[in-house]
């Protein structure tokens, strides 16, 4: 089903994501709720992109072979990707700002001392 291009595709955005991610939690310009939440859209948005690119280009042809292949993989990759990261981020938001769910992350994570 999925082509090797799509998968790169997704895999590429989805990493330099979460790349630029990480290193914002290293630096402290984001937290770890913040951060589980971004993962969390970083992880559809790269299914978005693969789904998107892949759909995208079976459309494309459909209407105009050749070029509307071209055309269909960069619009359907970047809608996916949009609307990947959309559900990504409201799902993120709801598992990972329940107090009950941070509370449990708390529990299970090891604290620093000063």
């Amino acid at each position: 089903m999925f082509q090797n291009g799509s998968l790169w595709a997704g895999i590429v955005s989805g990493a330099i994501s979460q790349v630029q991610d990480t290193k914002g939690l290293t630096q402290g310009q984001i937290n770890r709720t913040q951060y589980a939440v971004q993962t969390t859209e970083n992880v559809t948005g790269a299914f978005g992109v693969i789904a998107g690119v892949e759909y995208g280009a079976m459309l494309g042809t459909a209407v105009f072979p050749g070029v509307g292949t071209v055309i269909g993989s960069v619009v359907g990759g970047l809608l996916g990707d949009r609307v990947g990261r959309t559900v990504g981020n409201r799902a993120g938001g709801m598992i990972f700002q329940n107090g009950t769910v941070n509370q449990a992350m708390q529990a299970v994570t090891p604290q620093q001392q000063s």
